[in-house]
């Protein structure tokens, strides 16, 4: 069975993208592959090539390909070895075979970069899972890497949980230049940061591009307008039943201020 089929993506350096595509249909396959995980870990065939900073995965050990890339997966708890938040970090770091100098100052520094500072010595289980799942966060920021590639991070958490990783992954985006890819069904929490947007249907890309040109050709797709936020469907259905033109909104106070701008009445009656 093909799972992804004739998929050619092209993103450049310090993008935080986003991949828009429906549970079941290669999601997980599709970030395994850009890790290099995919096809020597897990078995199948694929043709073509991924390439990732300009070098192809082929014949690269999935450990050097992860000082390049960091990878969390949407069963982030699988990815966690450790008894404690700093032997969790330090296990990377000294399997790439830094020294034991560094492996103590960059375990803190990630631990810093995702507010677990002096949370060396917590144990696992004392951490809650938002605080496990930054942990894991902090074990790829330790090494440094210029691609984070994450699957569904936020499926499991509640509305406060995910703007806050997403708040956290858009600091981590900005303060050091960090490419971003994140496949997401829950785009509400991401929309604020994104730059760009690809849309994935039946293991096929149907659109790519910035979050304006690719926002229509999701739309005008059936089976794809249900993983839009609200907000933007919102913003589709005025649009084509007015003929008027919308900026991009991130949020809702976006929305109301042009709305209320271009004559569509108050916030009580939105």
């Amino acid at each position: 069975k093909i799972v992804l089929d004739e998929i050619y993506i092209a993103k450049k350096k310090e993008e935080f993208t986003t991949i828009e595509v429906a549970s079941g249909v290669g999601k997980t396959t599709l970030c395994k592959a850009i890790a290099g995980i995919v096809p020597y870990y897990m078995g199948g065939y694929y043709h073509g090539d991924v390439k990732v900073l300009g070098e192809s995965t082929k014949g690269k050990k999935v450990s050097d390909l992860a000082l390049k890339v960091g990878l969390v997966l949407e069963d982030y708890e699988s990815q966690l070895v450790s008894l404690t938040a700093g032997e969790e970090v330090a296990f990377g770091l000294l399997s790439h075979g830094f020294s034991a100098s560094e492996v103590e100052a960059r375990t803190k520094i990630a631990l810093e970069e995702v507010g677990l500072a002096g949370r060396e010595s917590y144990q696992l289980d004392e951490l809650s899972g938002g605080q496990r799942q930054r942990l894991l966060l902090a074990t790829i920021l330790a090494v440094k890497p210029e691609v984070i590639v994450l699957d569904e991070p936020v499926s499991a958490m509640d509305p406060e949980g995910a703007e806050e990783l997403y708040s956290l992954l858009a600091k981590i985006h900005k303060d050091l230049g960090t490419t971003i890819v994140v496949v997401e069904q829950r785009v509400e929490f991401v929309l604020p940061y994104m730059t760009d947007i690809i849309a994935i249907k039946e293991g096929e890309v149907l659109t790519e591009g910035s979050c304006a040109d690719a926002l229509e050709a999701i739309y005008e797709d059936a089976a794809m307008r249900p993983l839009l936020p609200e907000l933007w469907q919102v913003k589709c259905q005025v649009e084509a039943q007015t003929t008027t033109k919308f900026g991009l909104w991130r949020n809702v106070s976006e929305a109301i201020t042009e709305l209320k701008n271009k004559g569509f009445g108050n916030e009580a009656n939105l």
